[in-house]
């Protein structure tokens, strides 16, 4: 199958193809341009020196389309496609508009094909575009990462249908760049006209897969993952009959194309600038900043390294809740059943009380660790998920529940459920918790500034390659808001990780004390040499 560009292909179009042309024009043009004011100044304040690599994915995924009544205008029956049935019914109209004035002012309309080139190009860059955007992270394995500790020792029957679609892609994490290396590839052609047909097909059999895996497991990206289908639908439609006379008739095809004549040196200079310029900053300068993510501040797991000593499967096997001791049962609704450090800043225990579903993808904030919440978005049971600040001086760690939708404690007065740990045990002994204002835990200074002085500042934490203007400025914004959350204050004792003795005051700000004992428990799934993150 031939593909010849013409600057004047001599054929008309029928009146059928006249009017779905208009309407195809302001349907396709209203979703590929952004309908979000957000975007624009973000595009605004875009530091072109110093980027993060969401700098660039927010200008390539945004939403689009006329969103004038919200996405549950027709219920939850469309699931999230109502805004494309609201922009085709105004494209309808427009179009039908459209008709009437042009047979008003040109009875005899011919064709449309400046403005049919000028369309596909569209199409092809806005999906080329995007797809670049979302497959570097897949290429760079972290938009689904490899299982946590407390992931590996959840019970199976716990997760979501969705989050076992992701954990089975995050445990092959080459399978994921394949994935990647796929949807980059689709977008690569796209930049070009002349592979254009390969790059569509490319994209609409991947993204078709996906649509249909996020409807099987109740996903939550089947729009976006459709929004690539349609705009590679639109690119075949082109071919469709060159296709069905080489596929079908088995007789020689040929695709004449409208190509318009850039005949000015200035013309042929903007269009290769162009292209130049999207190809350098969503291949190779998106590569690069993904890379560095991906190495320092994946995308979902949080960035900052844990205690290393902590890190370890613990079995709890001594538990005490204001100086008394609760015996191991697994139908207690207060007592740890096992306990998780992970490599990062993160402790997790899994105890007999369900908690809410979080039924998030577990990005999150994209900058600050406690809202990175993949380790317990689609999890059941009883797995509760902290993240810490660790004073290492001191060996006191600050937490907070990561789940953040949890009853607002700061009325608690600090020391309420008791007088602090008993003395039954010799390693046993009182911990002075920083009770420095009223509220205790939940007041607004729960960490002094002496632990903050020992902690340091948490926009410091990750490694200076990551750094980014746009990350020091959502810290700075993040450090005016005050999260409702469920806390503790834990000082830890251990020797060398074998045993670690954990004691302080619990989200009900009762004084606890938890014996732990690392279990150096095989999986038989093995480890990875491909995950994300330097801890």
């Amino acid at each position: 199958m031939q593909e010849a560009a013409h600057s004047n292909p001599a054929h008309k179009w029928k009146q059928w193809q006249l009017i779905a042309f208009r309407i195809s024009f302001i349907f396709f043009i209203s979703i590929c341009i952004p309908n979000n004011f957000e975007w624009y100044k973000h595009v605004i304040n875009i530091d072109w020196t110093n980027l993060h690599y969401r700098d660039l994915y927010d200008i390539a995924r945004f939403g689009s389309g006329l969103n004038f009544f919200g996405n549950s205008i027709f219920g939850n029956t469309l699931l999230g496609y109502a805004n494309w049935i609201i922009t085709l019914i105004f494209s309808t109209v427009g179009g039908l508009l459209w008709t009437f004035i042009d047979q008003r002012r040109n009875p005899q309309p011919t064709e449309y094909n400046v403005l049919y080139y000028w369309l596909r190009a569209i199409v092809r860059y806005r999906a080329a575009i995007g797809i670049i955007g979302f497959g570097f992270t897949k290429l760079f394995p972290v938009q689904m990462p490899y299982p946590s500790y407390g992931l590996l020792n959840t019970d199976f029957g716990d997760f979501t249908a969705q989050k076992i679609y992701w954990l089975s892609i995050g445990i092959v994490p080459w399978y994921q760049v394949f994935a990647g290396v796929v949807e980059i590839g689709a977008g690569t052609l796209l930049f070009f006209r002349k592979t254009t047909l390969l790059g569509a097909a490319l994209l609409f059999g991947a993204l078709g897969d996906i649509v249909y895996v996020n409807f099987a497991y109740d996903g939550g990206v089947h729009v976006y993952s459709s929004y690539f289908v349609l705009l590679s639908a639109f690119l075949i439609v082109h071919y469709v009959p060159a296709l069905y006379n080489l596929l079908i008739l088995e007789q020689p095809a040929k695709v004449v194309s409208f190509y318009p004549s850039f005949s000015k040196a200035w013309q042929q200079g903007v269009r290769v600038s162009l292209k130049v310029a999207t190809i350098a900053i969503f291949l190779v300068l998106f590569f690069y900043l993904q890379w560095i993510n991906f190495l320092y501040d994946p995308y979902k797991q949080p960035s900052t390294k844990g205690v290393t000593a902590l890190r370890g499967y613990y079995n709890v096997t001594e538990f005490k809740v204001n100086g008394k001791e609760i015996p191991y049962s697994p139908l207690d609704t207060t007592r740890w059943q096992e306990a998780t450090f992970e490599n990062w800043t993160t402790l997790t225990f899994k105890v007999n009380r369900p908690t809410p579903l979080d039924l998030s993808n577990g990005g999150g904030d994209p900058q600050r660790d406690i809202n990175r919440t993949f380790e317990l978005t689609g999890i059941a049971g009883g797995r509760r998920v902290f993240h810490y600040y660790a004073d290492t001086v001191e060996n006191m760690l600050y937490l907070q529940d990561k789940y953040k939708a949890l009853p607002d404690r700061r009325n608690v007065v600090a020391g309420a459920g008791g007088d602090g740990p008993g003395n039954g045990s010799p390693a046993e002994k009182r911990v002075e918790i920083p009770e420095n204002r009223k509220g205790g835990i939940y007041s607004d200074t729960w960490i002094s500034k002496k632990a903050w002085s020992n902690i340091g500042e948490e926009v410091n934490f990750i490694d200076p390659r990551a750094s980014s203007t746009r990350r020091n400025r959502e810290f700075a914004e993040a450090g005016k808001k005050l999260d409702k959350r469920n806390r503790m204050v834990l000082q830890y004792q251990t020797d060398d990780g074998q045993r670690v003795i954990l004691q302080g005051l619990n989200e009900d700000q009762d004084s606890l004390y938890v014996v732990l004992d690392k279990v150096d428990r095989q999986y038989i799934l093995s480890k990875s040499d491909l995950v994300a993150g330097k801890y």
